[in-house]
């Protein structure tokens, strides 16, 4: 690999994954004497809190990417790779990967976390997640070839499994996702497809636990259910999912719900490559680290972000994955290399909570920042102008205010194309492929 030190003077940081924890790694190592390398599988950061509005046609994709090596291109200190991680050998501190073997002298392991299916294979077939672009640009195009699909079935009966869209999990993204397939009901069905109205169109929303969002606090779980209430989302608590062949899906209580359509936010794993003693393994497939963002039991790997697990008295189940802890590991650890590299002592990692938000459609968001909890119009004007501000890039800020404008005073805005149609792999075996382009 041709990187800007060539003569071995700088200690090379390799950090693997651009997205939130990556990237702020990265940006704090600029002007550092430490050689960056950053690699990934896409050769953009996908901002993820909004790929339900690219799977829901709101935005389209190039709104919410931004390329690593635009967004770098000033930092003489860094160099990019489009590569998949196979293996980290840390006995001899290389990388097995698909463009050859990469050494190191530090490494971060910042690959965030994939969709779990908890093991049920037929869910992991049949249903679809959202964890990148792709898979939010392949919603997109789902839901809408299913609504093209109803208008050729003449019997209600037949007709209602495409027009039944079923979300699993009752976290923001859950929420999110449900209340704008719900906006697309309630303003856009009967504009569009005349020949259908929106009682023909049903949107569930199912959760596990006695409450959505139940991160947040009890007022903003409550007010978002009157919100999805109000869109006419249906919400379905305390339902565990038992199964779905692509045609019905099934509930512990002995419900049934015939849909063509189930799109699964139910859980989450880490994801990483081999070489990571399994004994460091906690909980949804997260490494162990210290409070310093140290792989337990190694001396110069490190891990951030959904990926990792820092769990101590006060937190046994580690940090919640959202961007935030990520952001602040990144920016931590980059100083704390730096330190180690100088033989100076290291700071320990405190998150600091600013608070959480979701919102639940037009006019209709939750925020809670410390003890000041609030909803309603206030409310989504504070998720919008955070996430704005959150995107790379002031295209995609312009972009994006632009959509988020003409939506709210239209009511009929968006990128509803089917460029590629979507198809589900041939055989479960087809999955992984998947996962990996």
């Amino acid at each position: 690999m041709k990187t800007q030190y060539t003569d071995n003077r700088y200690p090379r940081v390799v950090i693997i994954g651009g997205g939130f924890g990556g990237i702020e790694i990265a940006k704090g190592l600029k002007n550092k004497e430490v050689e960056v390398v950053l690699l990934d599988r896409n050769n953009h950061h996908t901002f993820q809190p909004l790929l339900y509005q690219v799977a829901t046609g709101t935005l389209d994709a190039p709104s919410i990417a931004f390329p690593f090596r635009k967004m770098f291109r000033k930092q003489e200190n860094f160099t990019f790779r489009i590569a998949d991680v196979q293996r980290i050998d840390e006995a001899n501190k290389v990388l097995d990967t698909d463009i050859g073997t990469i050494p190191y002298d530090y490494l971060v392991i910042a690959t965030g976390a994939t969709t779990n299916f908890f093991g049920n294979k037929d869910m992991e077939y049949y249903a679809m997640p959202m964890k990148n672009v792709k898979e939010a640009v392949g919603i997109r195009s789902y839901l809408l070839q299913n609504i093209e699909e109803s208008l050729l079935k003449t019997d209600p009966a037949e007709r209602a499994p495409y027009l039944n869209f079923v979300v699993v999990g009752g976290g923001p993204t859950g929420v999110e996702l449900s209340g704008a397939i719900a906006e697309i009901r309630n303003h856009i069905l009967a504009k569009d497809y005349p020949e259908l109205k929106k009682e023909d169109m049903n949107v569930y929303l199912v959760e596990g636990l006695p409450k959505i969002l139940a991160n947040l606090s009890p007022q903003a779980s409550e007010k978002a259910e009157l919100y999805l209430n109000e869109l006419g989302v249906k919400v379905m608590l305390n339902v565990q999912v038992t199964g779905y062949d692509g045609e019905e899906i099934t509930f512990a209580d002995g419900k049934r719900i015939k849909t063509k359509t189930v799109l699964w936010s139910a859980g989450v794993a880490g994801q990483f490559p081999e070489g990571i003693s399994k004994g460091t393994i906690e909980r949804g497939n997260r490494i162990r680290i210290d409070e310093e963002c140290r792989v337990v039991g190694t001396k110069d790997i490190f891990a951030i972000g959904d990926v990792a697990a820092m769990v101590t008295d006060d937190l046994p189940r580690g940090h919640p994955g959202v961007a935030p802890v990520a952001q602040q590991q990144g920016r931590l650890l980059a100083k704390n290399i730096i330190r180690i590299i100088n033989g100076q002592p290291t700071e320990q990692f405190k998150y600091f909570d600013k608070g959480s938000m979701a919102t639940i459609g037009r006019n209709k968001a939750v925020v809670d920042i410390g003890k000041i909890r609030f909803q309603g119009f206030f409310a989504w004007w504070v998720w919008m102008f955070v996430h704005l501000m959150s995107l790379v890039g002031f295209r995609n800020r312009v972009v994006t205010f632009i959509n988020w404008t003409i939506s709210y005073l239209t009511f009929n805005a968006g990128i509803r194309l089917i460029i590629h149609k979507y198809r589900r792999p041939n055989r479960i075996e087809e999955l992984d492929d998947m996962k990996i382009n």
